[in-house]
């Protein structure tokens, strides 16, 4: 049965920070992996899940930088690397882990790129929907037996309030027909993010594997993911002020990373899945009157639009993934 999209009771909100959601909840013995972990919010939902005991695998493109970012944290950390953009990095990632576990308890797919200018993979694919999406899409596609082994997994997919900006062209995702908007391009691969998330949950709970999956919106935070926009944008979007002072309504890291580690590993989204989340809830549908920084446009609650982005990515990717 799908999980309505509306809140539930939850203790925590826009300011709870990971370390508050995760208080009491013991890791020990499981494995995450977190992609980008050693940057921005993925540095702080690593240091959450080792600290609750976790063996972290963090997925990095730049595994020195990683293992030097990583050095304080305390806890069980393995750096392999990984590039979302390259399909051999993928399979070789995958392979790499499938060496050191026997299984995978939670995913979190948390590296991004944001708004950059039109680039394009060894595929000629756009490379936000390449990397963001694509490229998440194939890795738990091979990490699926390491999943299913857990019994209880779950996979959260880091989506954002940035779906609301536009929907999701499946006749031209690589913008080769239409003009590129690098946030227009942003909102389709957010939006494939949480429909991702909706159709592997479906896929996974009638396959019998006890895998879930949640499509998270962190919140606005300032994180190296702004690195393509300049500051005089930011500055026009109200993120910072002239004197580089940051919007008071945006989140710390450490709040930032704390919606993640909650769909990870709090026991009440048990028994549900394939919701998209935010300020540690289900989020809530938006309507006219809901502010563009939060809420829940109705195409990424689309089960038939999930089903094409499946089928769409299986054929750009050439990997078969049928839970």
């Amino acid at each position: 049965m799908t999980t309505a999209q509306a809140p539930i009771i939850s203790p925590f909100g826009y300011g709870s920070t990971a370390q508050e959601v995760i208080a009491g909840i013991d890791l020990t013995g499981r494995t995450a992996l977190v992609t980008g972990g050693y940057s921005g919010l993925g540095t702080e939902t690593v240091r959450a899940l080792a600290g609750a005991g976790a063996h972290v695998i963090v997925g990095a493109r730049r595994p020195d930088a990683a293992l030097g970012d990583l050095a304080g944290i305390d806890g069980h950390i393995s750096v392999l690397p990984l590039d979302l953009a390259d399909p051999a990095s993928i399979d070789g990632f995958a392979a790499s882990v499938a060496a050191v576990t026997d299984r995978i308890d939670s995913l979190i797919n948390n590296a991004a790129i944001m708004a950059n200018p039109l680039t394009r993979d060894a595929r000629g694919y756009e490379s936000q929907f390449a990397t963001n999406h694509l490229g998440h899409f194939q890795l738990t596609a091979r990490l699926w037996p390491l999943l299913a082994a857990s019994g209880q997994a779950r996979v959260v997919s880091v989506s954002s309030v940035g779906h609301r900006l536009g929907g999701l062209d499946l006749g031209d995702v690589n913008f080769e027909r239409r003009a590129y908007d690098k946030w227009t391009a942003y909102g389709q691969a957010k939006s494939a993010n949480a429909l991702f998330a909706l159709e592997l949950d479906r896929l996974g709970q009638n396959a019998g594997a006890g895998v879930g999956a949640f499509a998270v919106h962190p919140g606005g935070i300032i994180t190296p993911l702004q690195r393509h926009l300049t500051t005089e944008e930011q500055i026009a979007m109200g993120w910072i002020d002239a004197a580089g002072k940051v919007n008071e309504r945006f989140k710390s890291t450490q709040e930032g990373a704390s919606t993640s580690v909650w769909a990870a590993t709090s026991p009440l989204l048990e028994g549900l899945g394939g919701v998209y989340c935010e300020d540690c809830n289900i989020g809530a549908m938006a309507d006219e009157n809901t502010p563009r920084g939060s809420g829940v446009s109705a195409h990424i609650r689309d089960q038939a639009l999930a089903k094409a982005l499946w089928t769409k990515s299986e054929e750009m990717t050439g990997t078969e993934f049928r839970p």
